[in-house]
């Protein structure tokens, strides 16, 4: 499977949710804010910024699952703007994952305020760094992107 597959697949979520849902405005800054939360949740379950706790982060499993709630909305705000990337994008450089949240909240409220395909390519960037920096093949993301992306569907169906 290659990203053009994610963004299809995405695509027809969102038009499933539009049409469940009886979306008519336009959502790109709810979107926007809900790609702002996630990427906090899965911050909070990698528990990276806690110095104060001893306690580890969360099972390989959330925090894949986490990641790709962020990915839905990535690739859904790009849909939105006609914007697509034919490739994952592989970075290979190690960060402080405090430091590559931060960096990542800062490139998505640019992209919100500022929809350029620049500044999308930069946040897909920082969500390659992210998938470096937890471990994840682009597999392991495709895997738990299908997976969730079925669960979502299941939600719309019963009411969520």
């Amino acid at each position: 499977m290659n990203l053009q597959q994610l963004f299809r697949m995405q695509r027809e979520l969102d038009a499933f949710i539009e049409q469940t849902q009886n979306i008519q405005q336009d959502v790109f800054k709810e979107k926007g804010l809900a790609l702002m939360v996630e990427l906090a949740e899965l911050a909070n379950e990698t528990r990276c910024f806690k110095f104060w706790s001893t306690k580890g982060p969360s099972e390989r499993a959330v925090i894949v699952e986490e990641y790709v709630d962020s990915i839905h909305f990535v690739l859904s705000l790009g849909i939105l703007k006609g914007y697509t990337l034919d490739k994952w994008p592989v970075l290979e450089e190690s960060y402080d994952l405090t430091s590559l949240f931060l960096m990542t909240q800062e490139y998505i409220l640019t992209f919100i305020n500022h929809p350029t395909e620049m500044q999308y390519e930069a946040v897909w960037q920082c969500y390659g760094l992210i998938a470096y920096n937890l471990g994840f093949t682009f597999e392991d993301i495709v895997t738990a992107y299908m997976a969730k992306n079925e669960k979502n569907y299941e939600r719309q169906r019963s009411g969520y």
